[in-house]
């Protein structure tokens, strides 16, 4: 029997793990990446002579890559060395204003007594356990369901699971809910923030996003080799297990045929058959036509969704002084609303922004480093507002990151920078609007709409941050593992029809 072929769409984690699983399953699989290296979103740029990394920073849910590792007969820590941080992030509002929180329960409601009082430790502790609650609810019955709806979820937890369905509070915002368990506002924006872990609004996100705490009190890694290591070992070990990789390459179209997906077409003219195509990419590239006219509909009618949040960033190579950064770092703002209403309300950069910046040579420890990697990041509004800078309006951005950053007492010396802005994203990942989590999760139902791996053309699946169970690392993997999953169980479903016979002996050929 001829091995079925299977054509990757994009090399970002979710595409490398579906190319990694067929190709582990034994399918002839082939992965055209329009880069010239596999990643992504998970890139690296250099500045200042080095390489560092310039997207995804935090790493959890290592159970997810243990497992898909384990599929395709490897053990992760041999293709990845990873050290498990024991400081999850360092926290400022202004000098002298500083909150590190640590993998320890214990010791961050400790952390947070000292600098808020007995009874906001007391709301941590609180806070922690219904994450861990919303986190277990969801894990399951959602995160890893190949295509979970409201009635999904109702019947997977059954009558003895509903109290801890209603507990995920799908209908409240998260800053509202988050007001049961922190009075101070600086605590409310701290754990709010995991929201734009989505790319999405504290204020307009459900509550449910608040099993992004549990994730990280999980357990957050560094991965030597940065996060485009990660991207590389995945590559590597499928072309190991037999994946072919074509970088430089540009899918032009899906080709169909008889109303089944048959290869695709490249812009240099070459075309390749396939049974099956897996697109990891945006899925608004799919529906703005960007693979050709005959597989735009293959999802339906187009949401109205809200773009998620893009971002303005600096790759530097520079020497930092004063404030003692540890790996993960935030410089928030004075008002938390005003930055999301700039964002999402008025489609303009923040006046105030709050600033992340990743220490990439560092640790737990804090001690300075000479010319060191630091990527820094601020929210910026994505789709229409995704407008290129001018010279000057870059310029007045980086003076308004510095002066924040200075505001907490840190100091960055000369920097070599590479900028990205939300134009730059919107180049690098065409039909995106620069949105860099694919839809915002605003509203209860937000989760809900992103399609699944399966679409309505035979023969297509889907992958990536844009599709469920949503972005994220951790989520694209998952979302490439389901891909793969759902393709061969439907590869497995058609072989055993074709040889199936009906009554009266007639068979199905």
């Amino acid at each position: 029997m001829r091995t079925p072929r299977v054509i990757v769409i994009g090399a970002g984690v979710g595409g490398l793990v579906a190319a990694l699983l067929l190709a582990a399953r034994g399918l002839n699989v082939t992965v055209i990446e329009r880069a010239d290296a596999p990643g992504g979103k998970m890139r690296q740029v250099e500045a200042g002579g080095v390489r560092l990394d310039a997207g995804p920073t935090v790493f959890t849910m290592r159970w997810a890559f243990d497992e898909i590792f384990d599929e395709a007969g490897a053990v992760f820590p041999d293709h990845v060395r990873l050290h498990r941080a024991q400081s999850l992030a360092r926290h400022a509002w202004g000098e002298g204003e500083r909150l590190d929180l640590f993998a320890d329960v214990a010791r961050s409601a400790d952390a947070i007594g000292a600098f808020a009082g007995r009874a906001e430790a007391e709301g941590f502790r609180r806070f922690c356990a219904r994450a861990q609650s919303i986190y277990e609810t969801l894990r399951d019955s959602f995160i890893l369901a190949s295509r979970p709806s409201p009635v999904h979820l109702v019947r997977h937890a059954g009558i003895g699971g509903l109290p801890n369905l209603a507990r995920i509070s799908p209908f409240a915002t998260m800053w509202d809910e988050l007001g049961k368990y922190f009075q101070d506002p600086r605590l409310r924006q701290l754990f709010g923030r995991y929201a734009t872990y989505c790319g999405s609004s504290p204020f307009a996100a459900p509550a449910t996003l608040m099993l992004v705490a549990h994730v990280e009190m999980d357990g957050v890694w560094r991965l030597e080799g940065g996060m485009h290591g990660l991207a590389q070992a995945l590559a590597g070990l499928a072309q190991a297990r037999g994946a072919t990789f074509l970088y430089g390459r540009h899918v032009e179209q899906i080709r169909i045929d008889h109303g089944r997906v048959t290869g695709v077409s490249l812009v240099d003219g070459e075309t390749i058959d396939a049974d099956a195509v897996i697109m990891n990419g945006d899925v608004a590239a799919l529906r703005a036509g960007l693979f050709g006219d005959a597989s735009r509909d293959a999802l339906g009618g187009a949401p109205r969704a809200q773009p998620s949040l893009s971002a303005i960033t600096l790759a530097m190579r520079a020497r930092a002084t004063g404030f003692p950064l540890v790996h993960h770092n935030v410089f928030f703002s004075q008002d938390y609303r005003a930055e999301f209403d700039d964002i999402f309300k008025h489609g303009r950069r923040p006046a105030a922004p709050t600033v992340y910046v990743c220490a990439q040579d560092r640790g737990d420890d804090d001690a300075a480093r000479d010319d060191e990697r630091l990527f820094a990041l601020i929210n910026a509004p994505a789709g229409q507002h995704a407008r290129d800078m001018s010279q000057e309006e870059l310029r007045q951005c980086e003076e308004t990151i510095f002066q924040k950053l200075a505001a907490c007492g840190l100091q960055i010396g000369a920097a070599t920078a590479t900028r990205t802005t939300p134009a730059d994203f919107a180049r690098l990942f065409p039909a995106t609007g620069g949105a860099i989590y694919g839809q915002a999760s605003h509203g209860w139902m937000a989760s809900f709409t992103r399609p699944g791996a399966r679409t309505r053309l035979p023969g297509l699946y889907l992958a990536g941050g844009s599709v469920h169970p949503g972005p994220g690392v951790p989520m694209a993997a998952i979302s490439g593992r389901l891909a793969a999953h759902c393709l061969m169980a439907d590869m497995s479903s058609t072989r055993q029809s074709r040889r199936a016979a009906i009554a009266g002996g007639t068979s199905t050929r």
